[in-house]
């Protein structure tokens, strides 16, 4: 193998690792924030049903006061029946004070439905408190471990990019610039093998000529199809698969 193809793929394997540690980076934003909104949605459940709880006490609050509000007009009502000389006012009176019974059996019923629907609610709140507790408990965890992963990943990640300039730099100018411009277009696959007649890259069936100059080892060798560099190892299979 040509002396230059081995370095290039010191510096391919380098390459490779990099970018599997750069995605494995880049993923690691999204998942917090998956899990931030994970906890934001349990958070938002919560605090919804508590709200709802609140309303419900304050409508409650409000039809006891409107009851508090009758039984005061059916003192008053009762006192002027009192005072009063007339039949007829009398009837009125009574009239107004069987509406505002009415009324006061009808606002019950109402507060009675309203500490239903609380009683139900207080419940989903309970549950939402927990699974809450349980998501926040859950997400702190896993956010934790994504941290302590992103830190260990930058630091190998250092580590690799360290002398990753030494091991580029070792590669003769004009063949580096190759190398560079092909890792920007194909990817990570800049050098490849070639085995069973065709490209490692493009897997394109390579010609008599191609596959003999690879094997030379006297000069790069370029995939006519997809311009990746070739090489040729001897436990590699020259032979076209059928």
């Amino acid at each position: 193998m040509l002396e230059v193809i081995e370095k290039l793929l010191i510096l391919q394997d380098r390459d490779r690792k990099i970018l599997q540690m750069e995605d494995e980076l880049s993923r690691i934003g999204p998942d917090r924030q998956a899990l931030q909104a994970k906890l934001a949605a349990a958070t938002g459940t919560l605090d919804a049903s508590k709200l709802r709880v609140k309303q419900l006490e304050s409508e409650r609050k409000k039809l006891e006061l409107e009851v508090e509000s009758k039984k005061q007009q059916i003192e008053r009502y009762s006192l002027q029946q009192f005072q009063t000389k007339k039949n007829e006012e009398y009837r009125a009176l009574t009239h107004e004070i069987d509406a505002c019974k009415e009324a006061i059996v009808k606002l019950d019923d109402q507060q009675l439905e309203i500490m239903e629907k609380m009683e139900a609610e207080q419940k989903l709140v309970a549950r939402a408190n927990a699974e809450a507790a349980e998501a926040k408990k859950t997400v702190d965890s896993r956010i934790a471990d994504l941290d302590k992963s992103e830190a260990a990943l930058k630091q190998q990640l250092a580590g690799l990019q360290s002398n990753r300039g030494e091991l580029a730099a070792a590669v003769e100018e004009s063949t580096r610039a190759r190398y560079e411009r092909l890792l920007k277009q194909r990817g990570q696959n800049v050098v490849v093998g070639v085995q069973h007649g065709v490209c490692g890259g493009c897997h394109m069936t390579l010609s008599r000529s191609i596959i003999v100059l690879c094997q030379g080892e006297q000069e790069i060798v370029s995939c006519p199809n997809c311009s990746r560099i070739l090489y040729y190892t001897r436990d590699m299979d020259m032979a076209v698969a059928e």
